[in-house]
């Protein structure tokens, strides 16, 4: 990464750094962790890059994209630092940035609020499609065609499109957008 690139990462991650200045490197959040044995590096190791200023080492893992927000990093640190909401803030980051190696992840992203908030929940088969259409690659469907039919057969999923509780929820999402602008 050049130095415009670095700076506009820095900048992006002062709240963040702020957030963890307190940390004291004890590593109870990657022990805490369901899904540390998925991430490239630790939790502990992501908040020393970002106290010691090497967040393009940080953002080029994507291990704060394996958060699942579970909370147990929040709830077991000793110090009562906001991990969970360092790391959702890292999310936000990389999605404003519009980082290539986290475009798959912002996409589905937005394709899962774009349906929640049109219908007030996930319509699971609408959802999928608009993040597949997204991505522009024909041939990525074909890979979960198998694990759909599955679903679809069980009944974890429903083949309906539209309808459901249209704009219950724009209201939320506007005040969202003006609180977040």
């Amino acid at each position: 990464m050049g130095q415009v690139e670095n700076e506009r990462l820095l900048e992006q991650t002062g709240a963040v750094k702020e957030m963890i200045q307190t940390c004291i490197q004890c590593g109870t959040c990657t022990a805490s962790c369901p899904n540390n044995e998925f991430m490239d590096i630790t939790p502990r190791r992501m908040w020393r890059l970002l106290l010691t200023d090497h967040v393009e080492a940080l953002f080029s893992s994507k291990s704060f994209i394996m958060c699942s927000s579970c909370y147990y990093c929040t709830l077991r640190c000793p110090r009562g630092l906001e991990l969970t909401q360092a790391m959702s803030l890292l999310k936000q980051a990389a999605s404003r940035l519009k980082l290539k190696q986290f475009k798959r992840s912002s996409l589905f992203y937005d394709a899962f609020l774009d349906s929640v908030q049109k219908h007030g929940r996930v319509k699971e088969m609408e959802f999928m499609t608009h993040y597949f259409i997204s991505l522009k690659n024909p041939v990525i469907p074909f890979g979960y065609a198998s694990l759909g039919l599955k679903l679809l057969a069980k009944g974890k999923i429903r083949p309906e499109f539209g309808s459901g509780a249209k704009g219950k929820l724009a209201g939320l999402f506007k005040k969202v957008a003006e609180l977040e602008a």
